[in-house]
C-alpha cells in the first residue's frame, strides 16, 4: 500500500512536470503531428495544444496510459522482479491524470495573478496612503471641544473672564 501511495504522489509531481513542459513548447507533438498528417490537415504554427496542454481529458487519459504502457514493458523486460502491478500502473495515471489538472490550475492562476497584481498594487498602495493620513490627522488634530473653546476666546479678546463676570454679579 505505501509502495502505490508513493507512486500517486511522484506520479502527481510528474504530471504537473508533464504540463509545465508542454505548456512551455510541444515540439514532440508537433513532430508527430507533421509526420501523421497531410500538409492540409496539419495544425497551425502558433497552436500551442500538447499530449497534455489544452486536450480533452479522453485524449490526456489515452496518452498518459501509453506513456506508462511503454514504461511498464521497459521495466519488465528489463527488471526480473514484478514491481509493475496493476495498482501501481493504474495509480500512476490517475496521479498523472490529477497532476496534469493541478498543472493547468497553478499556470492559469499564475496569468490571472500577473494580469490583476499591478491593479492590487494600486490599491493597496492606495489603502496605505490612506492609512497615513488617518493616523496624522489623529496625531496632530485637536479635539473638537478644544477648537471649540479657542474659537471662543478668539471671537472677543477684550470679553471679561468668567471670574471677573461671577464678582460683577455678586456671586464671588
Amino acid at each position: 500500500m505505501t509502495l502505490e501511495i508513493i507512486v500517486f504522489i511522484g506520479s502527481i509531481l510528474f504530471g504537473i512536470l508533464l504540463y509545465w513542459r508542454e505548456s512551455n513548447g510541444n515540439g514532440l507533438y508537433r513532430f508527430f503531428n507533421k509526420m501523421m498528417y497531410s500538409k492540409k490537415l496539419q495544425m497551425s504554427p502558433n497552436d500551442p495544444t500538447g499530449f497534455l496542454y489544452q486536450q480533452k481529458f479522453l485524449l490526456r487519459l489515452v496518452f498518459v496510459g501509453m506513456i506508462f504502457l511503454v514504461g511498464i514493458l521497459i521495466a519488465r523486460f528489463l527488471i526480473p522482479i514484478d514491481v509493475a502491478t496493476i495498482s501501481v500502473f493504474a495509480s500512476s495515471i490517475v496521479g498523472t491524470l490529477l497532476g496534469t489538472y493541478i498543472g493547468g490550475f497553478i499556470l492559469k492562476s499564475e496569468k490571472i495573478i500577473d494580469a490583476q497584481s499591478d491593479s492590487i498594487e494600486r490599491k493597496l498602495d492606495g489603502a496605505i496612503d490612506q492609512g497615513r493620513d488617518f493616523i496624522k490627522d489623529i496625531s496632530t488634530r485637536q479635539p473638537k471641544v478644544v477648537e471649540e473653546a479657542e474659537k471662543e476666546v478668539l471671537k472677543d479678546p477684550n470679553q471679561k473672564s468668567a471670574r471677573e463676570r461671577l464678582k460683577d454679579k455678586g456671586l464671588m
